[in-house]
């Protein structure tokens, strides 16, 4: 059975490092490279659609739930210039269809009426309110016109939780599918991310290796500060280093644990300091013989991802700054075995 492989982290916390290390090995492909696939957790994503109908559903809940998360798969279906977006690309022509079909097999009724969410108005509904009226008042009430609305028809579901997960595998089978998991193994880099992690076992099979990869907070504070501005890039940490630590603390704090042996935590400074041992574990969490590493160091180069460590050590002032991180989060910082000596390279 081929694998599905998950890289995903912390923002900033060098995922993409496992991804290219992984994709170095014999049978291991990131055709899309380090695209962020993110249709289960994103806002109106799937894990959006479990929670509204099998958490505080109602007679009108699920209406509202299915097509938020309709209207959002179009969205990362259809718009090429979104970076999340463009599926029509990177998941092939099939996900819409996939996507209706799913939707018509979680719906079970489709009732003629509607509610206030379809009365909501934005600019368009305005204009034809006011045409309605008009025609209804110059025709004496004889003519009347049928009550613009957001959308027309109603989805309703009262799903099962054993019903909503059991069609939402099959679904997620086609889009496995469709990413070419039936002809090998496949790397969907940021397909789940640490927080939902307790929810795999209800969406996946045996067939599924996550690996969640941390990095030593001081080095994402740097980072988010200083380098990635230069770049137009920003993870959404805050810039002073005190607020860094107490918001970077509360985001692990809310992680609901996950006990599934198919999740895997790495280092990233292991896969530079100990890149020979961390390899090891790869390849013998994804059964993968010593030969069969292929391309070794072609895409990951530990002798190159070292620069991006001990960012923090570069100047006095970087070491002074973060300080308050090394109080607060100092469960998380990482052990490093020497000082590293930067040698003038680029981070990336």
């Amino acid at each position: 059975m081929n694998k599905i492989i998950v890289p995903t982290g912390y923002m900033a916390s060098g995922s993409s490092a496992v991804t290219d290390l992984i994709s170095e090995m014999d049978g291991f492909a990131a055709k899309e490279g380090d695209f962020e696939y993110v249709f289960l957790h994103c806002p109106n994503g799937i894990f959006d659609l479990e929670d509204k109908i099998l958490i505080g559903n109602n007679a009108l809940r699920s209406d509202e739930a299915i097509h938020s998360f309709l209207h959002t798969m179009r969205q990362l279906y259809d718009k090429k210039y979104w970076w999340v977006g463009h599926y029509k690309k990177y998941i092939g022509k099939q996900f819409w269809k996939d996507t209706i079909d799913y939707i018509k097999s979680i719906t079970q009724y489709t009732p003629d009426y509607y509610w206030y969410y379809q009365e909501n108005c934005d600019a368009k509904m305005i204009v034809k309110l006011i045409a309605r009226r008009i025609v209804y008042y110059f025709t004496f009430g004889k003519i009347k016109i049928k009550k613009p609305l957001l959308y027309n028809q109603m989805f309703l579901s009262y799903l099962s939780p054993k019903d909503f997960y059991t069609k939402t595998k099959q679904y997620l089978y086609k889009i496995w599918k469709a990413a070419g998991l039936e002809k090998e193994n496949i790397i969907l880099d940021q397909l789940l991310l640490p927080f939902n992690l307790y929810r795999i076992e209800n969406y996946f099979d045996n067939n599924i290796e996550v690996f969640v990869v941390e990095r030593d907070p001081r080095d994402v504070f740097i980072e988010n500060k200083y380098f990635y501005p230069k770049d137009r890039e920003q993870v959404p940490f805050p810039t002073n280093a005190t607020d860094f630590a107490k918001c970077y603390y509360s985001l692990r704090a809310m992680e609901k644990p996950a006990t599934s042996p198919h999740v895997h935590r790495i280092r990233f400074e292991d896969l530079i300091y100990k890149y020979d041992e961390t390899e090891q574990q790869i390849r013998d969490i994804l059964q993968i013989p010593v030969n069969g590493h292929i391309q070794k160091r072609t895409k990951f180069d530990p002798e190159k991802s070292i620069r991006n460590t001990q960012l923090f050590l570069r100047s006095s002032k970087l070491q002074a700054e973060v300080q308050p991180l090394e109080s607060i989060l100092a469960d998380y910082l990482y052990p490093f075995p020497y000082k590293y000596k930067y040698d003038g390279g680029k981070i990336f």
